[in-house]
């Protein structure tokens, strides 16, 4: 029997996350068993149980690891207001409505996270407020938890967008969709309207 190192055994958990990640933002949590994930992966089913306790405790993981994810490329975008606008955009761009397994958790899941068990729910909370508190902080920095619940609904407001023109089968409708939301955006956000 070959023994791996702890780096080997934190570099496969990792790959099970990433690949996990993309599969259920694309198929959804009922729509992608332990099976499927761990082929994705690369490993057979009897490795899943060397890393995780069920599959709950995988997805509160992914949708974790997703969201720390988000809060990097939202630091990585310029500061301020004008971060807040990039943001914006891209979010609601015609791209990420296209690549749902490369783009928000909570536009791919929330209706099934909102299922999910107590553990699951408070590990998406968590993580969602601190991504959330990133924004607030760009719209109040000198007072940031005033801007908490506005930034929470923006957020809402986008994630329901995003979700909104993937369903819709016009793609012109669609398009302009996403326009009409990043305005609404803009507007919630008190970010000037630029063409």
């Amino acid at each position: 029997m070959v023994r791996y190192g702890k780096e080997h055994k934190l570099e496969t958990r990792q790959r099970i996350i990433d690949t996990a990640g993309r599969r259920l933002k694309r198929d959804g949590i009922d729509g992608s068993g332990v099976a499927t994930l761990m082929k994705d992966a690369g490993l057979t089913n009897g490795a899943f149980y060397a890393h995780f306790a069920s599959k709950e405790d995988l997805v509160a993981t992914v949708v974790v690891d997703q969201l720390r994810d988000q809060c990097e490329r939202l630091a990585a975008v310029e500061p301020g207001r004008e971060g807040l606008e990039q943001l914006v955009r891209a979010y609601l761009s015609p791209e990420h409505r296209d690549s749902p397994e490369e783009g928000c958790p909570s536009a791919a899941l929330l209706d099934e996270i909102g299922r999910c068990e107590e553990p699951t729910r408070r590990a998406y909370t968590d993580s969602v407020l601190a991504f959330i508190d990133d924004i607030a902080a760009r719209l109040a920095p000198h007072d940031p938890p005033s801007a908490r619940v506005k930034t929470l609904g923006v957020y809402a407001l986008m994630v329901g967008t995003l979700q909104l023109s993937r369903a819709i089968a016009d793609r012109q409708l669609s398009d302009d969709l996403l326009e009409q939301g990043i305005r609404n955006a803009f507007a919630a956000l008190g970010l000037p309207q630029r063409g």
